[in-house]
């Protein structure tokens, strides 16, 4: 087996230069965005029939079906539809939010692509939405699974949000669980509506097949799950790893979320939590491909999905 040489990374990146030589103008990036949708040739979203013609006439369509005779671009029914934005400006946007391993701002979005910063917040909840899903297929094991709470700290609230917060569940924080295929390293999470045996077993369920290996901490929500081969680190005795029991795969990715919430968003409300959960757990399945690679299924992942600001906002 050929070994990387030492201090070289074994994916290859994409400098800025570099990505402005290869994306140069709308053009060539809509190209790129076309191979990825279209392998083997444009066929309509509408229909599925393969029989297109490409007039240039229409403002914004660049195909029509003969089948069908209903317009179409390569944009047409992706989170990419009824953008105003070129495609440059897409692509640009998809390699900072896939290289930015602490996510990216609205405001740098918004100075660095030129739009204003409502537009660079809409456009990164759209690209998140490719990273819906994270985990893909069941894990097959082990399994490190674990939970976190997001939210503001107490002693920085003022007097009165203190106070309220005191009288929430859980402070009023929000709870996340995730969970961590040491076989293929890939990691699923979600926003959670508390940490009962019910709410956390059932998250586990549908992720980890039966009789799976699961290593969790000594929480009591997890005990006397029949339907795997269960495992536990008594955290509250100091015990962080026995053997190859531990969480500490999965606590690695709360680690790096949580550089990105206080370090780069600073904030993210209730409402958006679970597609900023999407972005880390997304960018974390992805991390050992090239950059062009990541960015590509990113792209694939926008096709068959939609957000409009409306929905956004309402």
């Amino acid at each position: 087996m050929t070994q990387k040489a030492p201090g070289k990374s074994h994916r290859k990146g994409i400098t800025i230069a570099g990505l402005f030589r290869m994306f140069p103008d709308d053009e060539t990036a809509t190209a790129w965005v076309e191979r990825i949708r279209w392998p083997d040739g444009a066929t309509c979203p509408h229909c599925g029939g393969d029989r297109i013609s490409h007039p240039v006439k229409h403002k914004t369509m660049t195909h029509r079906c003969k089948d069908c005779r209903k317009w179409f671009s390569v944009r047409t029914g992706t989170c990419m539809e009824s953008s105003r934005l070129g495609l440059q400006t897409w692509v640009i946007a998809i390699y900072l939010l896939n290289t930015g391993l602490k996510g990216q701002a609205s405001m740098k979005l918004h100075r660095d692509l030129g739009v204003t910063q409502k537009t660079a917040w809409h456009l990164a909840h759209r690209i998140r939405e490719a990273w819906e899903g994270n985990g893909g297929s069941m894990f097959g094991g082990p399994v490190e699974v674990d939970e976190t709470h997001v939210g503001g700290k107490l002693k920085n609230m003022h007097v009165a949000e203190r106070k309220a917060a005191r009288g929430q569940y859980n402070y009023g924080k929000s709870i996340v669980a995730g969970a961590k295929d040491r076989a293929t390293n890939k990691v699923s999470a979600a926003v959670v509506g508390d940490t009962t045996a019910l709410t956390l077993q059932t998250f586990i369920e549908e992720r980890v097949v039966s009789d799976a290996t699961v290593y969790t901490d000594d929480g009591a929500s997890y005990r006397k799950m029949s339907f795997f081969d269960h495992d536990s680190v008594n955290h509250s005795a100091g015990e962080y790893v026995r053997g190859e029991v531990s969480t500490n795969g999965v606590e690695a990715l709360w680690s790096l979320f949580k550089r990105g919430f206080h370090g780069t968003y600073h904030h993210m409300s209730p409402k958006h939590l679970q597609r900023y959960i999407n972005e880390f757990a997304g960018r974390h399945n992805c991390r050992n491909a090239d950059s062009l690679a990541q960015m590509a299924t990113t792209v694939a992942g926008l096709i068959g999905k939609q957000l409009s600001y409306r929905d956004l906002v309402a």
